[in-house]
């Protein structure tokens, strides 16, 4: 009688079953990850990837690997120059502020120095540097990084979540234009790579 009834159903909808898992496994596929048993592996995979021109994928590690960013090819970050032009904001407001207070608003003679005079300056000129450099480097980070991040497809894998623990571990987006599953799974055993799996997104 089951069978009976599941034929009565493909026939109620032809093909559109098929259809829409292909849609939905095709949606699901985040990319593939896999681990890897030392810092070194990890590191002649991350050149590999580099060398060959991808573009979506990252590399996560226990504790800081020296050379990491050279072997994937990152750029300067971009958060030291949101740093570095908050700080000159900041410095530039401590000097306008007493500036303006000392000279302008309320002009008071402290020993004998001219209205204005910027040496008395240079404490709050030093801290709002610091001030604002901050917050550059702390908004420039949030920004540059997507936080927060309430949820990414890689923590639904149980193995990749000791990789702040002991895991080494590369991830290779779908998004990425030369991205082919069993490619990129075939090229990640041949450099070492171990538990290959693919992460639904």
């Amino acid at each position: 009688m089951s069978s009976t009834l599941s034929q009565q159903f493909e026939q109620a909808s032809p093909g559109q079953s098929g259809s829409t898992q292909s849609e939905t496994t095709q949606g699901e596929l985040w990319g593939v990850m896999a681990e890897f048993s030392d810092a070194a592996s990890l590191y002649h995979a991350a050149e590999h990837f580099r060398d060959a021109g991808w573009k979506r994928w990252d590399t996560y590690s226990p504790c800081p690997i020296h050379g990491m960013p050279e072997a994937m090819g990152l750029r300067q970050s971009k958060v030291t120059f949101a740093m570095g032009t908050m700080a000159f904001l900041g410095f530039s407001c401590a000097v306008a502020m007493q500036w303006w207070m000392s000279a302008v608003d309320y002009p008071i003679i402290t020993a004998g120095k001219p209205f204005g005079a910027w040496e008395q300056f240079t404490p709050i000129m030093f801290e709002l540097s610091v001030l604002f450099g901050a917050f550059g480097a702390i908004g420039g980070m949030l920004a540059l990084n997507g936080l927060p991040m309430w949820y990414h497809p890689l923590l639904k894998k149980n193995r990749f979540l000791r990789v702040s623990d002991d895991r080494f571990v590369l991830a290779v987006e779908a998004s990425d234009p030369q991205f082919n599953k069993d490619q990129v799974k075939a090229l990640l055993a041949k450099l070492g790579g171990q538990h290959i799996d693919e992460v639904e997104a």
